[in-house]
């Protein structure tokens, strides 16, 4: 007789916590349902519990799961030549992403959850907290640091270009569904590189114009 299959728990995961995410930002979190998520998914829902208690148990998974991604992206940052190639690497990460639009909605019902529920709000600092610690200490360990203009602290820039970062991924909402991932990288670095002359003296040759 043929031996069960057994079924790979991380890819099961993954399809559950793809499927949340597109219904979330579709349905909002309040309105998606465990039994939506298992339709999106194409699976049962009493498959689903086996791997996630609640919606609450599927945010915390998917928050980990994003905070492993961070910590890849600023990996990969590091290993640039100079600070500006290592933002150009954190602001286009996402711009190859499938469906764009659906990370960026995603995200902005996540912060509004976040200003209703304190367990997502907790989830939320602690991804935030995970990506600001890396930017200080990618700024501080770079020899531009001294650079900076008017004094900036490694702590000043990264509060700066975390929040242009946030902004421009929640700007992806309104943008034409017909843009390509090229047009976004290039809307991205444009962006980066305006930010790098207004946050850093004397390095405006590093640009490329």
């Amino acid at each position: 007789m043929p031996l069960p299959q057994v079924e790979p728990t991380q890819d099961r995961h993954e399809q559950i916590m793809q499927a949340a995410m597109a219904c979330f930002a579709k349905r909002g979190f309040h309105q998606a349902s465990m039994h939506d998520i298992s339709a999106e998914a194409g699976i049962s829902v009493g498959l689903i519990y086996r791997y996630f208690e609640n919606k609450e148990a599927v945010i915390s998974a998917m928050a980990d799961r994003h905070k492993q991604e961070i910590q890849e992206v600023f990996e990969r940052a590091r290993q640039a030549p100079t600070l500006l190639e290592s933002l150009e690497i954190l602001f286009t990460a996402h711009c190859c992403e499938e469906e764009p639009r659906l990370l960026s909605a995603f995200v902005v019902d996540l912060y509004a959850e976040a200003a209703r529920n304190p367990e997502v709000a907790d989830l939320v600092r602690d991804v935030l907290e995970t990506g600001m610690n890396g930017l200080i200490d990618l700024i501080a360990r770079s020899p531009e640091n001294s650079t900076a203009s008017h004094g900036l602290t490694p702590n000043d820039l990264a509060e700066l270009i975390f929040a242009v970062a946030r902004g421009m991924l929640m700007r992806d909402i309104l943008r034409p569904p017909e843009m390509t991932a090229a047009e976004r990288r290039a809307r991205q670095l444009e962006v980066t590189r305006r930010l790098w002359r207004l946050l850093f003296a004397d390095t405006s040759e590093l640009v490329e114009t």
